[in-house]
């Protein structure tokens, strides 16, 4: 998956799409992310023995094709491309602007 936690994202499709975000955690397995402020859902919480029960909202993952990075030159949606740096390291580029995502 190109995508990494840390970065900013814009969501392409969906209830929330056009909004921003930065991904707090990455589930390979399923290609979803967690994205701050986005696909909130409201979860019920049961009681136990040292809090009461709640309802919560909290974000759900949303699926990986469904988020493009931004750009840090445009602040707009971008592909991700490769490219290695002069130490011979693979990094990150941004495929409209060419800037270095890492």
């Amino acid at each position: 998956m190109k995508i990494k936690t840390g970065d900013k994202v814009v969501v392409i499709a969906g209830k929330d799409k056009g909004k921003q975000g930065k991904i707090t955690k990455v589930l390979n397995s399923e290609n979803k992310v967690i994205v701050e402020g986005i696909n909130m859902i409201k979860k019920h919480v049961k009681p136990n023995g040292q809090t009461a029960g709640s309802i919560v909202d909290m974000e759900a993952p949303i699926h990986a094709s469904n988020v493009m990075i931004l750009d840090p030159k445009s602040n707009k949606g971008t592909r991700v491309g490769h490219t290695t740096d002069k130490k011979g390291k693979k990094i990150r580029i941004s495929r409209s602007s060419k800037e270095n995502l890492d």
